[in-house]
């Protein structure tokens, strides 16, 4: 269970599109449909990480009313906080909050345990820590 994980690539493209590269936005589209659906994944951490990137994604987009990563981007501290007072919780408890509870609703546990031939204890072993992990990135990149 010691794989390396790494979604560089993916938090680049995120970066790029905040930066104002809107000709990408369909791939990270593409991209995170792909990880939705568990698609091209290498691993279990692999496909946790993507999943979680997926919802992640589609959360900041509910967080923040808006699915433009630029717009996101230039949100300023008192935005931010508004936002959470809207939310009624930060942005990161928000994000890894909507992870688990994805897993959980999805009775993920037990597919992952099936495809990856794992056993269950193992993967929720990794659930929180993963959350963490993919918002801290998210978190990252906004910034």
């Amino acid at each position: 269970m010691s794989d390396q994980i790494e979604f560089s690539s993916f938090y680049k493209l995120l970066n790029s599109i905040k930066e104002g590269k809107s000709e990408q936005i369909p791939l990270l589209d593409e991209t995170i449909n792909d990880f939705r659906n568990g698609n091209n994944s290498k691993s279990l951490l692999d496909e946790l990480g993507s999943l979680y990137l997926s919802i992640g994604i589609t959360e900041l987009y509910n967080f923040t009313n808006t699915r433009d990563l630029h717009e996101i981007g230039l949100i300023d501290k008192e935005g931010w906080e508004a936002l959470s007072s809207t939310n009624q919780q930060e942005l990161p408890v928000y994000l890894a909050n909507k992870m688990i509870e994805y897993i959980k609703e999805n009775k993920k546990v037990k597919e992952l345990s099936n495809k990856w031939n794992i056993k269950e204890g193992e993967i929720r072993k990794h659930i929180t820590k993963m959350a963490r992990y993919i918002t801290e990135g998210i978190i990252d990149v906004i910034e």
